[in-house]
């Protein structure tokens, strides 16, 4: 990295020696670590502690490596190994961490998989990325689409797991009786291996050699700077390098004070497909061998009575999270003494719902930002020491940071101007699966451009002021508007469609489609946009639809979002 006494932004007079997220990190450097090796180490040295606490049941740190190890195996003896694509189809369950290490551990490259893909899109995404088994549970909203791909896709196989088998007993017996509407059946196929069946093992797999500066650990898609979906390459030593960034400016982490380490147990109920949750919820904890109290999605009066049960110490979450928990009527009996940090990202944090959330629970709600390519966190507001609302902090250690011209990326922006963000460190990906040409456009003599338009204070604080991308940020979800306007398209009497951002009190932002038909079409705005969010996603869906004479077109006669954009104010 560069000399700490040197500004990292060339226009900028900002001394980074005087960081106020931890000012002796800044010289650190992380050496090479495998993923499931971090895990392992973290289990060796934590043994008998408590790793997960999922509804009620715990899950101590050597169970989870046994776990690891029996999955390992019994992929491996499925013939899977270096080379493999393994895909994570999951909820936030205790199955998702032992198939997530122990594929690592076989040797394989884990992808991971929203539960809310529509099969189309799993499909898609499979054949995209290689994928050849697939891990999900029984769950009636997840199993038949799975079942769905694996009849129409390169996939040789499931591993089908169940919820009921990872819950305290009293819970699973009722999850068995009461839930049975929840639950899909497994049908008998040579290709569907039950989770259970695949742990039957010894748990003495082959360790596989790992080079983790190459080695591709994740492969996590985003819509990159364009829109299309693309599988963002995470090596082993990018995501541990960002999980060490991470506690390294947590002055309660091991990291930071080893000798006294504060106790750690962490809320995870954003969802382990997320970028996200991978870096600042499972892997910082399981590196800094804390507790993560796992539920399988987020609802506020669970998250409020989980808060109440665990005495949880940090929360990660996005805006509309801490929105919901205020609005539950079960604010007024939750027991807030013990939680000390809540980290915002996904979206903007608006400074009253920050101000609110900090005066109800009494905790600090540090606002960050980070991206799929970043394998997570790239800056953040200091936990103790001065933060800005409405920024995004400071580069996390290790991390360099400067803006270029909007217009010419070869340039640096010009002086006292926004600029697009762009950064370099180890957590940055080491390119795109299979798409040379995207790489070639995000990165700049070893830089990473965001897409997103910021500028940098004399403190070194950076705040994102525009957003270049076309992307719509639901709830801290990346909604693309291509991938929608491609279904409505679908649709014969379809004959245009733009897909932009609206405003919402709730998510941030909602998608509001609009439409021109073809000819002799009878107009039903109602009745399409039902159909249209039929076959969408859930956070995809849209807000409204709107069927026009026309729709805006730029002087070679291109579909103009930026002119509709303005047509709607937003």
């Amino acid at each position: 990295m560069s000399d700490i006494e040197t500004p990292l932004i060339s226009h900028s007079e900002f001394d980074w020696s005087k960081s106020y997220l931890h000012p002796s990190s800044w010289r650190m450097e992380f050496p090479p670590l495998a993923l499931h090796e971090m895990f392992f180490e973290s289990a060796s040295r934590e043994g008998a502690r408590p790793m997960l606490d999922f509804m009620g049941r715990k899950f101590s740190y050597a169970e989870m490596a046994v776990a690891v190890r029996r999955v390992a195996k019994g992929l491996q003896d499925k013939g899977i190994g270096k080379g493999d694509h393994i895909g994570l189809f999951l909820p936030n369950v205790p199955h998702y961490v032992a198939a997530y290490y122990g594929a690592l551990a076989a040797g394989a490259t884990v992808v991971n998989f929203s539960p809310l893909y529509t099969v189309d899109e799993l499909s898609h995404q499979v054949a995209d990325s290689g994928t050849s088994m697939i891990f999900t549970v029984s769950a009636a909203a997840l199993l038949p689409t799975a079942l769905k791909v694996l009849n129409k896709s390169q996939l040789k196989g499931l591993v089908v797991g169940s919820v009921a088998e990872m819950l305290p007993m009293a819970k699973g017996l009722a999850y068995r009786l009461f839930k049975r509407r929840e639950t899909a059946a497994i049908p008998q196929d040579s290709r569907i291996t039950r989770y259970r069946d695949l742990m039957s093992n010894d748990g003495g797999y082959i360790p596989q050699p790992c080079d983790p500066e190459r080695d591709i650990a994740l492969l996590q898609y985003t819509g990159g700077t364009t829109g299309t979906p693309k599988g963002a390459m995470l090596s082993h030593q990018n995501i541990t390098s960002n999980a060490r960034q991470v506690n390294a400016i947590d002055p309660h982490s091991r990291l930071t004070d080893p000798a006294n380490p504060a106790e750690d147990r962490i809320l995870g109920v954003l969802p382990f497909f997320h970028v996200f949750a991978n870096a600042t919820v499972l892997n910082r904890t399981v590196n800094n061998g804390g507790e993560i109290i796992m539920l399988p999605r987020f609802d506020a009066r669970q998250a409020l009575a989980a808060i109440n049960r665990t005495k949880v110490t940090a929360m990660p979450g996005v805006p509309t999270m801490y929105q919901a928990l205020l609005d539950c009527p079960d604010i007024a009996k939750t027991d807030f003494t013990s939680l000390r940090a809540c980290i915002s990202g996904g979206a903007p944090l608006a400074a009253e719902l920050k101000a609110r959330f900090e005066e109800r629970t009494g905790a600090v709600v540090i606002e960050g930002y980070g991206l799929t390519e970043s394998s997570g966190v790239v800056s953040s507001n200091p936990y103790q020491a001065m933060s800005k609302t409405g920024t995004i902090g400071q580069p996390v250690p290790g991390t360099d940071v400067k803006l270029l011209d909007k217009e010419d990326p070869s340039k640096p922006a010009p002086k006292g101007e926004p600029g697009e963000l762009v950064f370099s460190g180890p957590q940055v990906m080491r390119g795109y699966w299979n798409r040379p040409d995207a790489d070639a456009e995000v990165f700049v003599d070893g830089y990473l451009r965001t897409g997103d338009v910021a500028t940098i204070d004399d403190d070194g604080f950076i705040a994102i002021v525009d957003r270049i991308k076309d992307m719509i940020a639901v709830g801290g979800f990346k909604v693309f508007p291509s991938q929608v306007e491609d279904v409505l398209y679908k649709n014969e009497a379809v004959r245009e469609a733009l897909v932009i951002g609206v405003p919402d009190a709730y998510t941030g932002e909602k998608p509001k489609a609009f439409v021109t038909l073809n000819e002799g079409a009878e107009p039903d705005e109602e009745a399409l946009l039902q159909w249209l969010n039929k076959r969408l996603g859930k956070h995809e869906r849209c807000v409204a639809l709107s069927i026009r004479d026309a729709l805006p077109k730029t002087m070679i006669g291109k579909l103009d979002r930026k002119a509709l954009r303005a047509e709607e104010g937003v």
